[in-house]
């Protein structure tokens, strides 16, 4: 079982945005900017592409409002969308909000921050939500 099924599971906490039947949505604690969303399947899959299509065509339309809220939750140019996918075998796509190509390097340093500050974030993002 993957951290991401235990997270889904309720086993360990995480700053829940949004959920649905087939797709949780928390903020990645290991952030590289203030925002930065996961959105997991429930199914456990190791790699995006091997995501059943019933889910896999679903998976934008459930990240679009998430994608948004984060959009009018911090100033960007951009809320980008990848699937790196190497630190979890379980598939997952990142939303981050950008300014810049070098805001999504995973190389970059992430940012550290406090609880109280996950918190906000997260209250931030669903008082978005539509």
């Amino acid at each position: 079982m993957t951290i991401f099924s235990k997270i889904i599971k309720g086993e360990i906490p995480s700053y829940k945005i949004a959920a649905s039947d087939k797709y949780y949505a928390f903020l990645d604690i290991f952030p590289l900017q203030k925002g930065h969303v996961l959105v997991v399947p429930k199914i456990e899959v190791d790699k995006v592409f091997d995501v059943p299509d019933e889910y896999l065509n679903e998976l934008m339309a459930f990240a679009k409002p998430i994608a948004k809220a984060i959009e009018a939750s911090f100033p960007c140019n951009r809320v980008s969308m990848m699937t790196v996918g190497l630190e979890v075998p379980h598939a997952h796509l990142h939303l981050i909000p950008i300014n810049a190509a070098d805001d999504i390097n995973f190389a970059n340093p992430k940012l550290k921050l406090l609880p109280e500050e996950f918190k906000q974030i997260q209250e931030l993002i669903v008082s978005k939500l539509q």
